[in-house]
């Protein structure tokens, strides 16, 4: 089968990796794409990277499933403009897509289903935000109601420091997804990623992760995509996930449904827990970044069979070899199978990075990373002399593996320090709740 991937970061290059390895694919391509996917995927000649040019191609070269990673993309509508002509396509529809496209929309509809959740307020003004923030405890978390590349979340320890911030975002410091402003109890304990494959009534878990958004060491400084993740999380037991699927993820699923929304695709969960009880801080529709490249590193099934399920197709799948076991429906899939031990990734971002930062840094050292390492670009390019150069914030995702939470820090960061550009930041405590577990 021909596959396309919608997308050009971290994400999409670990999507397109695990997607290459499957014995249904014949032919992978991705646009944009990046200098990293262009080793595993084509990079079509799309003249743009609207909707109707993904559609236009899709249909001209026949593409038997697209995956979409960006949830920009499925916030426009991608999957009902691809399903409007008849193409299978993985991934929320415009609808569902609201659970992350609004996080006013995510709360009302955790409030109505029962999810336990944040307390909270939302606010289009100044004058009742402020209201709002003077009866407050602190701190206090403000997150802008629309998309904003991941950096639409601040914590706020006084109240001084909540109306600066509520007055610039409603001020235009995210554009229109900072018009309405979510104001948030701050929630204290440990957060985790869930991520589960869905037709809107079965589920197929992937392993809990944790990602780490702030900046610095320490989980300090501004708050960014995503500066590493690893996987499995110990935290993440049997009974945790048992507590998540019957307070949340069946409720949520079931109130979509009441409100004619039949949610398919990936449903990332961002999770805190609290003594022991998990709730929710938000929901993405798409594959989370960076936790996505060790989870795809760690996943040993072929993915094609649960995306293929998950976009509702009740035909069956061409393999390249006969005898291939063929499925139609996510529930007849087995749970997926891992590898033993843990992944985990650290993110090389360029220097400046949330905030400004250059583009164009020669990037060095890339094959000379151990056999047991791969490297995925996020904000990459090639240039003319055929030098990988940077043209992004987080750059490149380092994934490597261990038998122990320990042996994947040191057997990562020993490939870190092979891979070098002009200002490259990085984190260098990656997995260090899970590291002083493991003491």
């Amino acid at each position: 089968m021909k596959v396309l991937i919608v997308g050009k970061g971290g994400r999409e290059h670990a999507l397109a990796w695990k997607i290459a390895q499957s014995f249904y694919v014949d032919r992978l391509f991705c646009f944009p794409g990046n200098a990293g996917i262009a080793k595993v995927a084509e990079i079509p000649d799309i003249k743009d990277d609207s909707v109707e040019s993904l559609l236009d191609f899709a249909i001209r070269e026949s593409i038997d499933l697209t995956v979409v990673g960006p949830e920009d993309y499925l916030a426009k509508g991608i999957v009902d403009a691809f399903e409007a002509k008849g193409l299978t396509i993985f991934g929320a529809n415009r609808e569902a897509a609201r659970l992350e496209s609004s996080k006013a929309f995510a709360k009302e509809v955790m409030k109505t289903a029962g999810i336990p959740t944040a307390a909270y307020s939302t606010v289009t003004d100044f004058e009742s935000g402020d209201k709002v923030l003077k009866s407050s405890k602190y701190p206090v978390v403000l997150k802008a109601d629309g998309l904003a590349a991941g950096k639409g979340v601040i914590i706020c320890g006084t109240y001084e420091e909540a109306a600066s911030e509520l007055s610039q975002m409603l001020g235009g410091k995210f554009k229109a997804a900072g018009s309405k402003v979510v104001i948030e109890e701050f929630l204290k304990g440990e957060e985790l990623s869930l991520l589960l494959l869905t037709d809107g009534t079965n589920v197929k878990r992937l392993l809990f992760s944790q990602d780490h958004k702030a900046l610095e060491d320490g989980d300090k400084g501004l708050n960014t995509g995503g500066m590493g993740a690893y996987t499995p999380v110990k935290t993440g037991t049997d009974e945790l996930y048992e507590k998540v699927d019957r307070t949340i993820t069946r409720p949520l699923l079931a109130e979509l449904k009441k409100r004619g929304i039949n949610y398919r695709g990936i449903l990332y969960i961002g999770l805190m827990v609290v003594d022991g009880e998990p709730y929710v801080l938000e929901y993405n529709v798409r594959f989370g970044d960076p936790e996505t490249e060790p989870l795809m590193f760690m996943l040993v099934s072929d993915i094609i069979p649960y995306f293929w399920a998950v976009a509702g197709k009740e035909t069956s799948l061409r393999g390249k070899e006969e005898n291939l076991p063929l499925f139609t429906t996510l529930e007849a899939l087995p749970e997926l199978v891992w590898r033993s031990g843990y992944g985990m990734c650290v993110v090389l971002a360029s220097g400046g990075y949330p905030e400004s930062y250059e583009k164009g840094k020669i990037i060095s050292g890339l094959d000379s990373v151990g056999e047991n390492c791969v490297v995925f670009h996020a904000g990459t390019r090639s240039d003319a002399s055929g030098n990988i150069v940077t043209d992004g914030g987080r750059v490149l995702m380092v994934t490597s593996c261990g038998r122990d939470i320990d042996e994947a820090v040191a057997n990562t960061y020993k490939n870190v320090e092979k891979i070098t550009f002009d200002k490259v930041y990085f984190r260098h405590d990656i997995a260090h709740r899970e590291q002083e577990r493991a003491k």
